[in-house]
């Protein structure tokens, strides 16, 4: 078994130069040499000129990533940039929103959406619930895999680095499978098909807040690794959380990816994970809790009926998510609006609004004891859409819909256009280029 190594630089600004440097010197120090077809994985979840700029994996660190690359592994025409962004919204919108569809044509990459490619259905050994898979073309054919995840805090999971990112390696077609209270255990289970060679973490500046539009927090530093279980021992400590309190990390030590312990982990590089840590200190995360949130709105967070746990991944995470986003958009939206309540899933007590709206979100949304409301809406799912609550859900309590900004609706059709297109030419692409080697 190799070594399991973290090493953390410092780095205080985005300039590609120097980061090619850190990442060259890092690639040495771990022995790393790529080889074959090489999958550069970032993440792009979302991205909006006008207000989600801290949401991706900067566009300097993959410029770094592609350079380091060429110029010190004699890459060539091997390389491919691919994601799967957020659900239901066309990943070639982020990336023609955070200027990656630029960064790809000048540096002659391919930059592809996982959602386009030609799938194969793949079994996985050691999953609990993704027991196949569909995997995109890139992912299947890559034979030395890149991960550059964008460190930010997380409003179900506590935080997202290498292990999380695997989310993006999905389809949408499966993207909602087990994303309820089962989210840890589908987390662990996707870390089976997208096992990295390499981890490089953008942790030059982090996020807070709903992690698909954050606030930034500069921390200065970039995270190196050859281990995805071992970046994120480092990365949880780092974000002042226990390894032993990340429900996933638990998972995945306990079908057998390695070891929590600090102890097992060799950390070099010219910053210390204490010294990082303290820069986090006092940060906070708005939208890891609703009842925190200074609005009128009252939230009630019931279970799935079906197991009686409560559905952190699935509805609660579709509330944060839209109210996270609608407030990072137009400036107190959730402070001024309509008094109300969101009942998510089936709630065991007494929900009274009189005069007000309640929204029952989810399937399975119910309140098992007394419910007095001016008005009723049930938005249904199994988890609920964000796009769903959005254009549907805010309008009850007078909040602003980014769903209805013009500029992102003609984005959105425009993108969503050439998405289907895409998508129903695949086998046409897959044969014509089997045509052309033949």
């Amino acid at each position: 078994m190799r070594e399991r190594k973290v090493i953390l630089r410092r780095c205080d600004e985005y300039e590609p130069s120097v980061i090619q440097g850190i990442i060259k010197e890092a690639m040495e120090e771990l022995g790393e040499k790529p080889r074959g077809k090489i999958l550069i994985k970032p993440n792009i979840v979302t991205a909006n000129k006008q207000y989600i700029f801290d949401a991706y994996t900067h566009r300097d660190m993959m410029e770094a990533m592609v350079k380091v690359l060429r110029e010190s592994y004699g890459a060539g025409d091997s390389i491919t940039i691919g994601e799967s962004g957020g659900i239901g919204l066309p990943t070639r919108m982020f990336f023609a929103e955070s200027d990656y569809d630029k960064l790809a044509k000048r540096l002659n990459v391919p930059l592809v959406d996982l959602n386009e490619e030609e799938l194969r259905t793949v079994s996985l050994k050691k999953a609990k619930l993704h027991k196949t898979m569909l995997m995109a073309k890139s992912l299947y054919e890559a034979e030395y895999k890149i991960w550059m995840p964008k460190l930010k805090f997380h409003i179900v999971v506590d935080f997202t680095n290498a292990l999380k990112l695997n989310i993006g390696i999905l389809s949408h077609k499966e993207r909602f499978l087990y994303h309820d209270d089962r989210l840890h255990e589908k987390i662990v289970d996707l870390l089976e098909p997208g096992y990295p060679d390499l981890i490089v973490t953008d942790a030059i500046t982090v996020g807070r807040g709903f992690e698909s539009s954050p606030f930034p927090h500069h921390l200065g530093a970039v995270m190196i690794s050859n281990d995805p279980l071992a970046i994120d021992v480092v990365a949880s400590k780092v974000m002042n959380y226990e390894p032993e309190s990340v429900i996933y990390m638990r998972e995945a030590r306990d079908r057998g990816y390695g070891s929590l312990d600090m102890r097992d982990i060799v950390i070099t590089g010219d910053v210390g994970w204490e010294e990082l840590a303290e820069r986090m200190k006092g940060v906070d995360s708005p939208f890891q809790d609703l009842q925190k949130l200074d609005t009128p709105i009252r939230f009630y967070e019931g279970t799935n009926k079906e197991t009686g746990n409560i559905c952190y991944g699935g509805c609660i995470c579709s509330i944060k998510g839209v109210m996270g986003t609608a407030d990072r958009r137009y400036e107190g939206n959730l402070k001024n609006a309509r008094k109300g309540a969101i009942v998510m899933g089936h709630y065991k007590g007494d929900v009274l609004h009189p005069n007000e709206p309640v929204v029952m979100v989810g399937t399975c949304a119910g309140v098992e004891g007394r419910l007095e409301a001016g008005k009723v809406v049930h938005i249904k799912g199994c988890p609920v859409k964000v796009a769903d609550l959005m254009i549907f859900g805010l309008r009850h309590f007078k909040m602003k819909s980014p769903a209805w900004d013009m500029r992102n609706l003609v984005l959105l059709i425009y993108h969503s256009i050439i998405k289907a297109f895409m998508q129903l030419t695949v086998p046409l692409r897959a044969r014509a280029k089997i045509q052309r080697h033949a």
